[in-house]
């Protein structure tokens, strides 16, 4: 959406009001003590994390939340449909990084039938959680009132009963009207050592516990008076600021600060406020625990099972998938013998594997990964080191998401690459000069090129050649998708490949 322009009347600083529609939500019946409360619930999807453990199908650039799940859908797409099936929810509230918004942007609009109304929050880089939802809480109170319910909900986490999460939904809410942060505190049923826990009385978060050993998790689980940490919060947007105020007032502060100066784009239906970099740079990295939970004394729970999981290594994102009579687990063209319990997903390559058991295989188009079950955790040194080299495939995989669709490499070398462009209807790559001459050839759709002043219109099985310097331009000018290979020279395709250069 343009934002260059202080007379785009679709440009408002962030302090006009957010053109998007709330239905009040009836609190009736949740409890007797609220009978007589309305208040409107908005889901808060916090979408980012940087791809560490579970690459390399997870990258900086396409993080957990974006990956899909043998029924197609991603835990992105799941997180939204579960806010959505909530009982007058018909807006959703998304803070993501600005890189991440195309894709996030696809990801709804793939399954948003009923088009729910949609709004985001960009960061220009990542500041923890406390951040996040303090930008949330300052947006929905001005948009929607101080007694406006945020339901924070993160983009990564699996919930397979959706029924008792709405019921779960609906006892948070009757607390946090009554002046409550509530946490969702899920019922453990094994000793796990990768989750923080609550120390809980009936509804009262005692205490927040980190990571433990393996010897106090099986302590806790026997006593019976500890919660798993979900990271799934229920609050009034103004009890929110108050208690930040309180116990957090640098972070809430210096949000506030970069709020003001950041700029709102609304449209129909949807709302972007993209935060400035240079004030954001100013607010502290801190999560929401340390920041105010672990301090507050206003802090509530909702125990509950609702089939929760954080998909945490990819150990837990398998067991998703049902085993065959020898314990493995298989997706795309894979041949197995006398192997057991392992893991294999392909790609577009057969993969073999005779005689191991207990591995992880996982094949994409530019890496792979064997990784012993034991040691599924270890699976983010790998990343860490790639990103210390400065390697490409920590950060992103071969297909790129912009704002007129995506580039894929297909294949490079060291004189050449060979890529293809899937662009959006109606959507355009801006006005370019590239230092090396390049082919394009349509396979299917319809484009109109511009090419060193020239215009033609190209369908499918028809080319045109750019020379090296030459200023060009496309645009897909039909209502379906436009696919193009190209074919370029002693040239690497990038990141600003496409971006517009300066006159």
């Amino acid at each position: 959406m343009e934002q260059d322009s202080e007379q785009d009347s679709q440009v408002a600083l962030c302090s006009a009001p957010c053109a998007i529609n709330t239905v009040p939500v009836s609190c009736s019946g949740v409890s007797p003590h609220v009978d007589a409360v309305c208040c409107s619930l908005i889901p808060v999807i916090l979408c980012g994390g940087s791809g560490s453990r579970l690459w390399p199908v997870s990258r900086e650039l396409h993080p957990k939340p974006f990956i899909r799940l043998a029924d197609g859908q991603s835990l992105l797409q799941k997180a939204f449909l579960r806010a959505v099936q909530l009982p007058g929810v018909d807006h959703v509230l998304t803070v993501t990084n600005r890189e991440l918004f195309f894709k996030t942007e696809d990801a709804f609009l793939e399954i948003n039938a009923d088009r729910i109304a949609t709004s985001f929050i960009l960061e220009p880089f990542g500041r923890n959680t406390a951040p996040a939802i303090a930008a949330a809480a300052l947006q929905v109170a001005k948009t929607q009132g101080k007694d406006a319910l945020l339901l924070i909900l993160a983009a990564d986490h699996l919930v397979t009963d959706q029924g008792a999460f709405q019921r779960a939904v609906r006892d948070a809410m009757a607390l946090a009207v009554q002046g409550k942060i509530v946490t969702f505190g899920i019922q453990p049923d094994a000793p796990e050592t990768g989750y923080g826990y609550i120390e809980v009385k009936d509804t009262r978060v005692l205490r927040f516990v980190e990571k433990p050993s393996l010897q106090q998790a099986r302590s806790y689980l026997a006593s019976g008076g500890f919660l798993w940490n979900s990271g799934m919060f229920c609050f009034s947007a103004g009890v929110m600021l108050q208690e930040m105020e309180k116990y957090c007032p640098e972070v809430l502060a210096a949000t506030r600060h970069c709020v003001e100066h950041s700029r709102l784009a609304i449209a129909e239906s949807f709302s972007q406020l993209e935060l400035d970099a240079s004030t954001f740079r100013q607010v502290p990295d801190a999560s929401i625990d340390y920041a105010l939970l672990e301090k507050a004394d206003q802090i509530a729970v909702v125990p509950c099972a609702i089939g929760w999981s954080d998909i945490g290594s990819w150990v837990s994102l398998c067991e998703l998938d049902a085993a065959d009579a020898s314990g493995n687990r298989v997706q795309g063209e894979v041949l197995l013998h006398n192997t057991r319990n392992c893991t294999v997903q392909g790609n577009d390559r057969l993969i073999g594997a005779v005689g191991v058991e207990d591995l992880i295989i996982i094949d994409t188009a530019d890496a792979v990964l064997v990784a012993h079950k034991a040691s599924a955790q270890d699976v983010r040194h790998l990343y860490t080191a790639l990103k210390a080299k400065g390697h490409d495939a920590h950060k992103r995989h071969r297909t790129v998401h912009s704002a007129w669709g995506s580039s894929t490499v297909l294949e490079e070398g060291q004189d050449f690459s060979v890529n293809c462009l899937t662009v959006k209807p109606g959507a355009s790559l801006g006005l370019q000069v590239h230092q090396c001459s390049k082919h394009w050839i349509v396979v299917s759709g319809s484009a109109m090129v511009l090419n060193d002043e020239q215009g033609s219109r190209l369908n499918a099985n028809e080319s045109i050649f750019i020379r090296a310097g030459n200023r060009h331009s496309l645009k897909n000018t039909a209502e379906i998708s436009l696919n193009i290979i190209e074919i370029q020279g002693k040239y690497r395709l990038g990141k600003n490949d496409y971006q517009v250069p300066p006159r």
